[in-house]
């Protein structure tokens, strides 16, 4: 528990005594107030249990102290790690659960739709709210000048009206980077993507071919290598980096063809139809006695209509963690009648033809069906079309998530040759297992990645990536290090020790605690942009299902103060949609109003 004393050491002295005796008089204000309408509720002291992360013990002992003050009973659970803390939320063994999200795909729908629609994959609480769909679903359909309302009502919604979530405070993303190893140009920071690592090199370029970069996660279990199947910490940053996609996303999350499988996407005007004209040049890499080596075998456009079309539908892989950020494409088909490109305009008033022809090598002269029959230099081209249920633009930030990473159709239907509806997890083998790639009797490295790298093998120590040789060789593109190892270190303290040894070269997120520490260390440089991360509470529905008790929670929960612990390196926040979209929706602390919901809570309304 952070004490006075411990919080002195964060917060200035003077500043600590402005914020507890204010904290204190409004909350004795609040509680006489309360005591006059119901003489009961200074009795009732209810009892709440808070569950997250050893990680997030800094946060989590704040919500304590907020908590205890309005008048609750607080126990916290901290666990070790993602698994164990992932097996008590999906038990609904928790009442108030602390964790994060961040938009990975820099768009608004994906802040939401997983988190709170009926059945979605991340909606833990269990919130099952037809006024939340169908704003939802409502606000996918807009442009960005009508949905800043659509997107204000549904906060108002799941914050004001319903208290499914407390949310906590909206982080900066950092890292750090060893400037005496690595060529601190090349190391880039993205708002939203994970960290790209085909660009990045070492002072020394001789270095690139002979020795590995040593990056560091908290995970060591990874929870799948096939990219539909995860959407966590453990894989988000392995899987981007293993498997190509039809789009990518700038660091302040535009999307681009660039890096991509693209040369050029183009928009029908009336943002159902999206068309993605193909590289030819690259090629599915697979492990041979330890070795990264090209199968010879093309990414092509039947691997892009496999791999979408099994991301959109919720049957195809036992455990499918992504199919409703898909759930909007109705079809994605190969086109192989170049007058659908010349015939049709698209939103810019070009044709769809002269659009994707902005950035082809050479003009398209034909089409094929078959990727071994593309020769972008020959002028015959893939032309991959996704159509969506409904005006979607946002469509294109779900092409650049991970989980639209492209796979190999020849094998993934080679190795995931079990019934899905008996699958096994004790006997069936999935494309993407981690034991598979597990050092010892399991080890069968079956992965072909479309990516600039592959993983050799793990352990429960580290992975080992190494470049895949067929990968846009002789561009820009080409993967400049040879070979990557991914660390686990589980505790932050220790991942930063290693940045500071020179035991790993970039920390992905560096403790808002502990940035100092990197700033004053003439070997590190601290990189930083806008982060769309933020970190809330979210209520099992189940366990807590008064809403007054909830709103009491809620409007117990003091944002200024937890800012001013983190220093001022934190911001507001309302809902997960903070960091993207200027509602004007703002929390503010209500002792007065925490203390009449608890008083409501006391006397069963």
């Amino acid at each position: 528990m952070m004490n006075l004393k411990q919080r002195a050491r964060v917060l200035r002295p003077d500043r600590l005594v402005m914020v507890a005796l204010a904290v204190t008089a409004l909350m004795f204000q609040a509680c006489d107030k309360a005591a006059s309408k119901s003489g009961a509720a200074q009795a009732v002291k209810p009892k709440i249990n808070v569950l997250s992360y050893a990680s997030s013990e800094q946060i989590v002992n704040i919500v304590r102290d907020q908590l205890s003050k309005a008048g609750f009973e607080v126990e916290v659970n901290l666990q070790p790690d993602s698994g164990s803390f992932m097996k008590l939320v999906e038990n609904g063994s928790f009442e108030l659960a602390v964790s994060g999200w961040t938009t990975v795909t820099g768009n608004p729908d994906y802040a939401v739709r997983s988190l709170v629609k009926t059945g979605a994959d991340y909606n833990r609480g269990k919130i099952d709210d037809p006024e939340v769909n169908r704003l939802v679903d409502l606000a996918a359909t807009q442009t960005p000048a009508e949905y800043v309302k659509t997107y204000g009502d549904l906060e108002r919604r799941i914050i004001d009206e319903m208290a499914y979530f407390v949310p906590l405070y909206r982080g900066i993303k950092t890292q750090g980077v060893n400037i005496d190893v690595l060529d601190l140009s090349t190391v880039r920071i993205s708002q939203a993507r994970s960290m790209v690592w085909e660009k990045i090199e070492f002072n020394s370029r001789a270095r690139n071919e002979t020795d590995p970069v040593y990056l560091a996660q908290a995970t060591g279990s990874l929870t799948s290598l096939d990219p539909i199947k995860a959407n966590d910490g453990s894989i988000n940053q392995l899987n981007s980096n293993m498997y190509i996609r039809v789009v990518n996303l700038t660091d302040d999350d535009k999307v681009i063809p660039d890096g991509s499988l693209s040369w050029q996407f183009s928009i029908k005007d009336g943002n159902v139809d999206y068309y993605f004209v193909l590289r030819d040049d690259v090629n599915f890499a697979k492990v041979e006695n330890l070795q990264a080596v090209n199968t010879g075998v093309r990414v092509g456009g039947e691997d892009v209509v496999f791999s979408l079309s099994r991301a959109r539908d919720s049957k195809s892989v036992p455990n499918h963690r992504t199919y409703t950020l898909h759930e909007s494409m109705k079809e994605i088909t190969l086109v192989t009648d170049l007058s659908e490109l010349t015939d049709t305009r698209s939103s810019t008033g070009k044709t769809v033809k002269e659009e994707l022809e902005t950035r082809t090598p050479t003009a398209i002269q034909s089409l094929t069906a078959s990727k071994t029959q593309a020769n972008n230099k020959g002028g015959v081209y893939q032309v991959v079309k996704v159509t969506t249920n409904q005006p979607f633009p946002q469509v294109l930030n779900y092409l650049a998530h991970q989980s639209a990473g492209i796979v190999a159709e020849q094998q993934v239907k080679a190795i995931n040759t079990y019934d899905v509806a008996a699958y096994d997890v004790t006997k069936d083998i999935a494309y993407g297992d981690q034991a598979v790639v597990t050092e010892g009797p399991s080890y069968q490295n079956h992965l072909w990645t479309s990516g600039p790298y592959i993983m050799i093998k793990k352990n429960d120590y580290q992975a080992d990536f190494m470049r895949n040789p067929g990968y846009m060789p002789g561009t820009e593109y080409y993967p400049r290090i040879k070979n990557y190892v991914m660390r686990f270190i589980a505790d932050s303290d220790s991942q930063l020790s290693a940045l500071r040894a020179g035991e790993i070269y970039v920390l992905y997120s560096v403790p808002e605690a502990k940035i100092d520490l990197v700033k004053n260390d003439p070997k590190l440089r601290l990189q930083e942009c806008g982060s769309n991360a933020v970190t809330y509470g979210y209520f099992n529905l189940a366990t807590v299902p008064s809403v007054s008790l909830r709103r009491a929670i809620l409007y117990s929960i003091n944002q200024e103060e937890i800012i001013k612990v983190f220093d001022n390196r934190v911001f507001p926040a309302y809902s997960t949609l903070a960091p993207l979209v200027n509602t004007g929706n703002v929390l503010k602390a209500d002792p007065a109003k925490a203390a009449q919901y608890l008083a409501d809570y006391a006397a069963g309304k």
